[in-house]
């Protein structure tokens, strides 16, 4: 039996996280400071003086998209302002330290959840946890929640002493899996994996004392994926298929595409822009959302928390007359409606949705609780290997999110305060651009096919004004974003637009997100179905560029060489974002690269 293909990565471990250094947040924050300057001047400009009047409805589009795009931007700069860590402590001595009542040592149940997966992908990660260093007064329980009601992971949790959980049914799918498991278990707090979750040596005793404030509800850790694909060099990858000789044109095809490497990361996978930069800054707010694996709760704030929206809906049961007649007003002075009412509602300890985790978060962050953000990885995952693995996984997060908004939107929740509120709508914001973005996408499009432009003129005073902010809109990124990739986010938010676009008219139609777990295998080769969207798009792309290009040199547009640049430069910019769909269906791990050449 082969070996499952993850075990190649088995020596690597996450690196250290510092923090951004104080002289380099400085130059972030000016830099950030002038890009909002230059972005209001930019703004201010276009409308007020650029807007093209012989194609006014074109001209409005184009600027309102890039208002709305910068109004993006200023969420971002909020999100990633300063950084702020919560300080460490140590571990608890007793239970008192952490605002618990009783005698006796402090309970840590610790759930590893389960589906569909292989037993060869969960068995590394029970096995990862015989590692852990528990703290003195501290007790670990560990328990395999298995919603496929398997007999061969009964037999995997018994070999590892991990206590088995299953159900009948799939209702709340994972949250209702971890539903079922916390009315079976009584630790204080729950440590969180997901199947494929290697849970790191000093998790424990690394963020139970942060639980010291009582007011921290959750703990969360970065995710941290151990098998990105690393690539393979432009000079081997050249080698080997085209020859020796063929090497020489390595370095043109780095300066072509921008990257160094072919094959690296090639579904956009490295979390570390989110997890270091993001998620650790809004940290300074207590606003860092729950990202379901590598967390840690207490146990009283999610039932704090469903007990209380099971009783705002028995309230709303009681308005609406859904206990029967003769309903009183107060359900504990009528016991028959009463029980008519908890028949009809449901506690929930993280909520019934594809997006679990984020949207218990918004609910506890509402009712006061804190959460904290740990900044060093203490766990390992896996990251999708396959077309159909990234497309389930963007499609969750995607729908999800539209399903937040429309339906639980943070925004107008009562107890929640302004600053946090600012963080998730950055979130939100992120997602919703996709009303926007694709007039920016197809605008160069337009503008080749036809001969018009957004603006009234490519003139001196055009670049004049945009040039500034371009310029020093990247450096703030770069200075801010420590070496993390500052080019993902805005390839993804083009890349992925027929993704989203699917997941928000999933919504809208009123239809259930599905809530399918990633794939964690590698996949052969699936063909390009998955990615016909972004191919008919670089195809309209590829026709307006040579039209554009004909209509120059034929003299019958009357476009100028500024137009011509602008647009093309702007197209191609465009086109190297949509395409990453393409060549992340195109990609296959290298082993089943050389066994479809043989």
């Amino acid at each position: 039996m082969s070996r499952p293909y993850f075990h190649q990565f088995e020596d690597r471990f996450p690196p250290p996280a510092p923090p951004l250094p104080p002289h380099r947040a400085t130059a972030w924050h000016l830099m950030a400071g002038l890009t909002i300057g230059l972005g209001v001047w930019y703004i201010c400009w276009r409308w007020s003086v650029s807007l093209n009047p012989d194609a006014i409805v074109f001209s409005v589009a184009v600027a309102a998209a890039e208002t709305l795009s910068f109004a993006g931007t200023l969420l971002f700069f909020h999100d990633i302002w300063d950084e702020n860590d919560t300080p460490t402590t140590p571990p608890p001595d007793n239970r008192a330290d952490l605002g618990l009542e009783g005698d006796g040592p402090i309970r840590v149940d610790l759930f590893i959840t389960t589906f569909d997966e292989e037993a060869a992908l969960v068995a590394p990660s029970l096995e990862a946890t015989r590692a852990l260093r528990i703290p003195t007064g501290v007790t670990l329980s560990l328990h395999l929640l298995d919603d496929g009601n398997r007999a061969e992971f009964a037999a995997l949790a018994d070999r590892f002493g991990a206590r088995y959980h299953t159900r009948h049914g799939n209702r709340g799918f994972k949250a209702g899996n971890l539903k079922n498991a916390l009315f079976a278990t009584r630790g204080d707090f729950i440590i969180i994996c997901d199947a494929d979750t290697r849970i790191l040596p000093g998790f424990v005793e690394h963020t139970l004392g942060y639980f010291r404030d009582p007011r921290v509800a959750w703990v969360q850790t970065p995710h941290w994926f151990y098998d990105i694909p690393p690539g393979e060099s432009w000079r081997a990858w050249l080698t080997r298929k085209f020859g020796a000789r063929a090497r020489v044109a390595a370095p043109l095809m780095a300066w072509l595409t921008g990257r160094e490497r072919v094959g690296e990361d090639p579904f956009l996978a490295n979390p570390g822009l989110f997890f270091d930069v993001v998620q650790r800054r809004r940290n300074r707010n207590h606003a860092s959302f729950c990202c379901g694996a590598g967390s840690i709760h207490r146990r009283e704030a999610l039932f704090d928390c469903a007990l209380k929206r099971q009783g705002d809906q028995m309230r709303e049961l009681l308005k609406s007359g859904g206990a029967g007649r003769g309903a009183a007003s107060d359900p504990l002075s009528a016991p028959a409606p009463a029980s008519a009412l908890l028949a009809r509602t449901e506690v929930e300890p993280f909520r019934f949705h594809v997006s679990e985790d984020i949207h218990t978060s918004i609910l506890q962050h509402a009712d006061g609780w804190r959460s904290v953000y740990h900044p060093q990885a203490e766990t390992r995952m896996l990251s999708p290997w396959s077309m159909r693995a990234w497309k389930t996984q963007q499609l969750k997060y995607a729908g999800g999110t539209f399903d937040i908004i429309l339906r639980a939107n943070p925004l107008w929740r009562s107890g929640m305060g302004w600053r946090i509120r600012l963080h998730y709508a950055a979130t939100f914001w992120s997602y919703l651009s996709v009303l926007w973005i694709p007039v920016l996408l197809l605008a160069p499009v337009f503008s080749l096919l036809t001969g018009i432009a957004p603006v009234a003129a490519y003139s001196a005073e055009f670049f004049l004004h945009i040039l500034p902010i371009l310029i020093t809109n990247e450096l703030a990124l770069i200075l801010a974003c420590k070496g993390h990739d500052i080019h993902s986010g805005r390839i993804l938010s083009l890349g992925l637009l027929p993704l989203r676009y699917q997941a928000l008219g999933q919504v809208l139609r009123g239809r259930r997100v599905a809530f399918p777990p990633t794939p964690k295998t590698p996949a052969r080769l699936q063909g390009l179905r998955h990615a016909l969207p972004n191919l008919l798009l670089l195809g309209v792309m590829a026709a307006a560029g040579l039209w554009g290009i004909a209509g120059y040199m034929t003299g019958q547009s009357g476009q100028t060489v500024p137009f011509l640049v602008v647009n093309l430069f702007w197209l191609m910019l465009n086109a190297n974002a949509v395409n990453r769909a393409v060549l992340a269906a195109l990609w296959q791990p290298p082993e089943m690269a050389s066994e479809r050449m043989a």
